[in-house]
C-alpha cells in the first residue's frame, strides 16, 4: 500500500534511527496511542521514505552510521519548513540542543526520554502545524477570493481603479471608496486587506449605519465589567479586534458628530479607551472607509467633521458605476453564472455549460439597462435567472419585471419562460420579504438592530437581506 494511502489514524510518524531495539520501543509506544508509524534504519532510507509520504512528525536520531541527523535535518528543512522534526540522542547536552534549535528542529530529547513527555510533545507539536496549515490555507483561500484578478472588470476605466488599488494596497494609509450602492466598495476593500502586509490578522467590517448610536461606541471601543447595566464581563471592541489587520466603515457618512470625534482621536492617537476604563489600549490599525454619500458635501453643511475628512481622504479610490463601464457587463454575467450555476447544482455539465447564455433579446435588454443598483442588480439578476432557467439558453422573460419595463417589454410578451403572464414565486417569496422587512424597520424607526431582533433572525442577516432586495434605508423621521 503506498504511504499515503495508510490510515491518517491520530497521526502520521516517521522514526528514522539506527538502532532496532529503539525504533520497535517507539514504534509500540506510537501506536498504542493511535499514531500511524513508519520506520528507518538509517538516513537514506529515513530521507526516501521522507520524500515519498507524507507525515505529521519525524522523530530523528542524532547519530548515524550513514549521516548525523544534523545532516538529515537540513536535507528535511531545504524540502519541508512545515512538519515538526524532533532530535533524539545518546549525548544530551545544551550545546548539541542548541545547534538542533537552530537548524530547524522543533524539540530535542535525550535517550532515554520521558514517554509521557514526548506524547505529551508530539500532540502539541502536531495540534500547532495541523492548525498553522489550516490557517494558512484559510488566508490563502481568502486572498484568492479577493485577489485583484478575481474583481471583474475589464473597460478602461475599471483598470485604472485597480491600478490604484495595487499601488496603495501594501501602504498603511488611510483610504475612502466611495461609489454609489451596489459598485463593490466593500470587495475592494477586502481586497485591499487580502493583499497588504497585513492579511494575516483580522478584516474587521463595520456597517456604521446599522448600529445603533447609543450601542456604537461599545462596539468599537469595548468596554469593561460594569460600565453600564448588563455589562457584566470585559468584553473586545472592534479596533481592539481588528489589532495589526485592517478596520473597514461602510457609509462612514452615517456616523454622528460625536462618533466622528472619537474615530477622529483613534485615526491621530493610534488609541483608544473602552467604555468604564481609565486605562488607554494603543492598536495599529489600519483604517479604510467607504461611502455612497458626498462627504465634502456634508462637510459644508456642517454634518461631517472637516478634519476627520481630510484624514480619511488621504487616498480616494472612486468605484465607477456600471452604466459607466458597460462592457464589464458581459464578463460579470459570466462570472455570476458560474457562482450561482455551482451554488444551485445546475448547467454543470460540459454540454450545457457551454451552452449557457442569455439568449440575444436579453443581452440587448442587459446592455441597455440603466443599472440603478449597479452590480449588485446586476448579480441579482442573474442569480434569479439560473434559479429560473429550464435550459442553459436563459430567456429575456426570467430577467426582473422592472428590467423588462425599462426596455418597453412587457411581462407576458418576454418570451416563454417561468415569468411568461403570472408571477413566480421566487417573484413573490421576495415580494413577501421585502414588505416584511420594510414593515419592521418602520415600526422599529429603522434601527436595523431592533428590525432584526422583532424578526428573530441575526443582523447580518437582515444586512445581507437589505441589500439584495433592494431595500432603501431611511433616517429615524425621513419620509420616503
Amino acid at each position: 500500500m503506498p504511504e499515503t494511502d495508510a490510515p491518517l489514524a491520530k497521526g502520521r510518524i516517521l522514526v528514522i534511527d539506527d538502532e532496532a531495539d529503539i525504533r520497535e520501543s517507539l514504534e509500540a509506544l506510537l501506536e498504542l496511542e493511535g499514531y500511524s508509524v513508519y520506520l528507518a534504519e538509517n538516513a537514506a532510507k529515513g530521507l526516501k521514505r521522507f520524500e515519498g509520504g507524507i507525515y505529521d512528525l519525524v522523530l530523528l536520531d542524532l547519530n548515524m552510521p550513514d549521516r548525523s541527523g544534523l545532516e538529515v535535518l537540513d536535507e528535511i528543512r531545504s524540502r519541508d519548513r512545515e512538519t515538526p522534526v524532533f532530535l533524539i540522542t545518546a549525548y544530551g547536552s545544551v550545546e548539541v540542543a542548541v545547534e538542533a534549535l537552530k537548524s530547524g528542529a522543533n524539540d530535542y530529547f535525550s535517550k532515554p526520554w520521558d514517554n509521557d513527555k514526548l506524547l505529551i510533545e508530539i500532540d502539541r507539536a502536531i495540534a500547532r502545524a495541523r492548525l498553522e496549515r489550516e490557517n494558512k490555507e484559510l488566508r490563502r483561500a481568502l486572498k484568492e477570493r479577493y485577489s485583484f484578478p478575481n474583481i471583474v472588470g475589464k473597460s478602461e476605466r475599471f483598470q485604472k481603479v485597480l491600478d490604484l488599488v495595487t499601488q496603495v494596497a501594501g501602504s498603511r494609509t488611510t483610504i475612502l471608496i466611495t461609489g454609489e450602492t451596489g459598485t463593490g466598495k466593500e470587495l475592494v476593500a477586502k481586497a485591499i486587506h487580502a493583499n497588504s502586509p497585513r492579511a494575516e490578522h483580522n478584516f474587521v467590517g463595520v456597517n456604521s449605519g446599522s448600529v445603533p448610536p447609543d450601542l456604537l461606541e461599545s462596539a468599537l471601543f469595548g468596554h469593561v465589567k460594569g460600565a453600564f447595566t448588563g455589562a457584566l464581563a470585559n468584553k473586545k471592541g472592534y479596533f481592539e479586534t481588528a489589532n495589526h489587520g485592517t478596520i473597514f466603515f461602510d457609509e462612514i457618512g452615517t456616523l454622528s458628530l460625536d462618533m466622528q470625534s472619537k474615530l477622529l482621536r483613534v485615526i491621530q492617537e493610534r488609541e483608544f479607551m473602552p467604555l468604564g476604563s481609565s486605562e488607554t489600549i494603543k492598536v495599529d490599525v489600519r483604517i479604510l472607509a467607504a461611502t455612497n454619500a458626498d462627504l465634502k458635501r456634508m462637510v459644508d453643511e456642517g454634518a461631517f467633521r472637516q478634519d476627520l475628512y481630510y484624514r480619511l481622504n488621504v487616498i480616494n479610490i472612486e468605484l465607477p458605476p456600471l452604466r459607466d463601464r458597460k462592457e464589464d457587463i458581459p464578463r460579470l454575467v459570466e462570472h455570476f453564472f458560474d457562482v450561482y450555476c455551482r451554488e444551485n447544482d445546475k448547467f454543470l455539465s460540459s454540454d450545457a455549460r457551454s451552452e449557457l447564455r442569455f439568449e440575444p433579446e436579453a443581452v440587448h435588454i442587459l446592455m441597455d439597462y440603466s443599472w440603478p443598483g449597479n452590480v449588485r442588480e446586476l448579480e441579482n439578476a442573474v442569480e434569479r435567472a439560473v434559479v429560473l432557467a429550464v435550459n442553459p439558453v436563459v430567456p429575456a422573460s426570467v430577467l426582473p419585471e422592472q428590467i423588462l419595463h425599462s426596455a418597453g417589454v412587457s411581462v407576458k410578451s418576454a418570451g416563454s419562460g417561468a415569468l411568461a403572464g403570472e408571477a413566480s414565486l421566487f417573484e413573490m417569496v421576495a415580494d413577501f420579504e421585502r414588505r416584511k422587512i420594510t414593515e419592521a424597520l418602520e415600526a422599529a424607526g429603522w434601527s436595523q438592530t431592533e428590525a432584526a431582533a422583532h424578526l428573530r433572525i441575526p443582523l447580518s442577516t437582515l444586512n445581507q437581506k437589505i441589500k439584495r432586495l433592494d431595500i432603501q434605508i431611511r433616517k429615524k423621521g425621513e419620509k420616503p
